[in-house]
Order: structure tokens, then sequence, then C-alpha cells
């Protein structure tokens, strides 16, 4: 019975609270007296696909501990996105430097369609069903950026009734 609850204990902590996803990695170089040096720059995106997603940078000499960093920068900017069933509640533009994301809800079915880190973003925060389509920068860190300011200013139709003090069908009509 002890061991039974012991093993159940392990598996708890062996599990991960959220799954993350290494968007790039690139290598930074400086040039010294020397010669050059060699870091590594890592982008993670990290979330428990029940709507809460982050992304956090993370640079050192080496590529696992770039990626460490990134990781425990992630866990400090986690937001929460509301979601309705698989997909988002209605169209949002995500923006950040001169990256735009459009992103746009789904029928049930249809799927991810989504580019390298924008796919990441949304897979990661649990949206199943999303079209995306990512504008102007295509730098993988503007778009990561832009992909979370969009899904921030997300609202379902109760949280624009509550803010606004109506009912939800006054607010549909």
């Amino acid at each position: 019975m002890a061991e039974e609850i012991k093993n159940e204990q392990v598996k708890e902590l062996e599990q991960p609270e959220f799954e993350e996803r290494v968007v790039t990695i690139n290598r930074v170089t400086k040039v010294v007296k020397g010669g050059r040096r060699y870091r590594f720059a890592a982008l993670v995106v990290i979330g428990d696909k029940k709507g809460h997603v982050g992304f956090g940078t993370g640079k050192a000499t080496e590529v696992p501990d770039a990626i460490n960093k990134a990781v425990e920068e992630a866990k400090k900017n986690l937001v929460t996105i509301a979601t309705v069933n698989t997909t988002i509640p209605h169209e949002v533009v995500g923006k950040f430097g001169s990256g735009y994301v459009v992103l746009k809800p789904a029928a049930a079915g249809t799927g991810v369609i989504a580019g390298g880190p924008v796919r990441a973003v949304v897979e990661l925060a649990g949206i199943t069903d999303i079209l995306s389509k990512s504008l102007g920068s295509t730098t993988p860190i503007n778009v990561v950026r832009a992909t979370i300011e969009g899904l921030k200013n997300l609202e379902t139709a109760e949280q624009v009734a509550a803010r606004r003090g109506k009912t939800v069908e006054e607010i549909r009509g």
C-alpha cells in the first residue's frame, strides 16, 4: 500500500507541469581581440494545453544551458488564453514591432493551420482548431510575441457581458 502511494507520487513528479517546445536556436558571434566567441540564443514556448502559454529567451555558451534559461523565463511570462471549445472566441490581430499575426476561429476538425512559431504557441495553448496568417516581420521572436499579444486580447462573450454590465443575450443580439 505504502509502495503504491510512493509510486504515484514519483509519477506525478516525473510528469512536467508544462510542455516545452524550442522554436529557434541562433548562434551568436562576438568578435574579440583573441578571435570569435560563440554563444547560443534559444527561444522556447511552454504551455499546459489548457489555456496557459508563455515564452522566454535565454543565451549561454552551451545550447542546453540556453534552453534551460529560456524555460525559466517562460515560466515567469505565462498568460491565460480565452477559448471556446477547441478554438478562439473571435478573430484577432496581434501586433509586435513590424510583425502581424491574424488569428481566426475555425470549425471543429479544421486543425491548426499556422506556420512554425505561431503553431508552437497555439498548440501549447491548447487550441486545436484555428486559422492564422503571419504578416510583416518573419523573425521568430517577433512572430511569437505578436501571437501572444493577439491571444491576450481575446475575450469570451461572458467576459464582455460582465464588463459592460449586460447579459450574454443582449450582447449577441
